[in-house]
């Protein structure tokens, strides 16, 4: 169980590259395996019980409750009739609770707000059951109290649902603090450090401050960002 951010500067391709380890884009170059194996040689039914992609996608359907939204996490496993046994059942109800919207259950999703849709989206990927979740920019479109409870979420779920989780963000100070890995994308190259390794590289602060920012990594052992002040 691990919780791993995905860093980089505008059009680096950290979506790209998340859309290329869930199988939904190929590699340009090189393999991607999943447990080991190549995942080219992975059927999609194989591929859906070992990784779960939640999107920036906002979904707004008028009449799909909340439960039914989970319960489509559960679809490499129901068939081809999408009956959801007693162990569905259960599977969809614990992702419900890990994300506290067993209440929201019966709503339906364009009566949620976009934090609570995203909740949603993870608590589908949980009830998917792959030891492997990835997260495009799950902070987007939410406000900075939101930004932080959600990315506590996904902290708390590598404890509680023992899952790995790789979520791409822009949210350095969020991630740089709760995040036990960072890989960061320094084209051509890819930076895979244990956080507190990443921030003494020194490769942080190269890659992201400027005249107006700088990352200071003194006093304070996930570093932090200070906005400087032009004087006159």
């Amino acid at each position: 169980a691990r919780l791993i951010a995905l860093l980089g500067r505008n059009g680096t391709g950290k979506s790209t590259l998340l859309r290329t380890v869930a199988g939904l884009e190929r590699p340009l170059q090189g393999t991607v395996s999943l447990d080991g194996r190549p995942l080219e040689r992975l059927t999609p039914a194989e591929r859906a019980k070992l990784v779960s992609f939640v999107t920036t996608e906002r979904i707004r359907v008028p009449g799909l409750r909340v439960q039914d939204m989970v319960a489509m996490g559960r679809a490499p496993y129901t068939g081809w009739a999408g009956r959801l046994s007693e162990t569905d059942q259960a599977a969809v109800t614990h992702a419900l609770e890990l994300t506290g919207m067993t209440a929201y259950a019966r709503r339906t999703m364009d009566e949620m707000s976009d934090g609570e849709c995203q909740r949603v989206m993870i608590a589908r990927a949980l009830a998917q059951d792959t030891p492997l979740v990835l997260l495009d920019e799950p902070t987007s479109f939410l406000d900075l109290p939101g930004r932080y409870e959600l990315c506590l979420l996904l902290r708390r779920l590598t404890v509680e649902a023992g899952k790995c989780i790789l979520f791409s963000t822009h949210e350095l100070d969020i991630a740089l603090s709760l995040c036990d890995t960072v890989l960061l994308i320094d084209a051509p190259r890819l930076h895979n450090l244990p956080t507190a390794d990443m921030i003494a590289s020194g490769h942080i602060e190269r890659l992201f401050q400027n005249e107006a920012v700088s990352f200071d990594t003194s006093g304070c052992a996930q570093g932090r960002f200070a906005i400087r002040l032009r004087k006159g």
